[in-house]
């Protein structure tokens, strides 16, 4: 059995190709299991930081698309949501897939006219690419919907003094309009952000194969589960990793929350508090 210093050194950063290419089947101990669960976790995280990061921006377009007086922005941002909040995530993982399998495996041509790009499409049969477009279009569809929430809830008396002070379209969109917005929708981003980053278990039971056995926490937790026949440690180990980036996630984003509240009165800040229930 080994050390965990040996473990670390091994399996730190297996996940990512660095390190042991075997997994251990043998006298699995308990570092074994905390130091490839915590490496899986790597891609966890590379899902949810990149999908928030994009999905962010995308978010923000399709919210002013549905705000807005003219149909054919408003009608294509209200079926992506639909579309998107309204189908199970696990069908889109499934869908995505078989979308991505029938492409062609050498690429799309692309003619520009003075030259031509060819655009990879193989790699979007593998999970660090296809998961994460379908993980990046499913957050800025409900992100689209508390942004769009938010819009509707700005006070006409804000749009009404920028109108006094002579703001208009991108300058009172970026001086009035988005820091309000983001103001108000911060609470329920920030829910988002954490339901997000636990919903990428599921890469491990869609149709996206780990490459290499280079999988995410949950795919290192079944494997150990397999070979130990214990279900009891590998998993609750997960959910403690989840735990703590849950409560990293709270922080960082209670920072932006009172960064963004900064002009108001102490008393007037909305504040991210954790407030466990203990029944449902």
């Amino acid at each position: 059995m080994m050390s965990c210093s040996d473990a670390i050194l091994a399996y730190g950063l297996r996940a990512i190709g660095i390190g042991e290419r075997l997994l251990p089947k043998h006298d699995i101990g308990l570092c074994e299991q905390v130091v490839l669960i915590g490496s899986g976790l790597i891609w966890n995280i590379y899902f949810a930081f990149f999908a928030l990061l994009l999905g962010f921006f995308l978010a923000t377009a399709i919210a002013l698309a549905k705000a807005s007086d003219r149909w054919w922005l408003r009608k294509p941002a209200e079926w992506f949501i639909f579309l998107f909040r309204g189908s199970p995530l696990f069908i889109q993982f499934f869908f995505a897939y078989e979308l991505f399998v029938l492409l062609p495996k050498v690429g799309i041509d692309i003619p520009l006219g003075f030259t031509t790009i060819t655009v990879e499409t193989r790699w979007l049969t593998r999970a660090w690419l296809g998961a994460l477009i379908v993980l990046f279009l499913n957050t800025s569809a409900y992100a689209a919907e508390i942004f769009h929430g938010a819009l509707r809830a700005i006070p006409k008396g804000d749009i009404e003094a920028a109108d006094a002070y002579g703001l208009s379209g991108w300058r009172r969109f970026r001086r009035i309009i988005w820091p309000t917005m983001l103001r108000l929708a911060w609470p329920s981003y920030t829910n988002e952000a954490i339901f997000l980053t636990h919903a990428t278990t599921l890469v491990f039971f869609s149709s996206f194969p780990a490459w290499r056995q280079e999988g995410d926490a949950l795919y290192y937790a079944s494997y150990f589960a397999e070979k130990t026949f214990n279900p009891f440690v590998s998993y609750p180990i997960v959910a403690v990793y989840f735990i703590v980036l849950t409560l990293t996630i709270i922080f960082l984003f209670g920072r932006i929350n009172r960064r963004l509240n900064r002009h108001l009165p102490r008393a007037e800040r909305a504040r991210l508090r954790i407030r466990p229930r203990l029944l449902r």
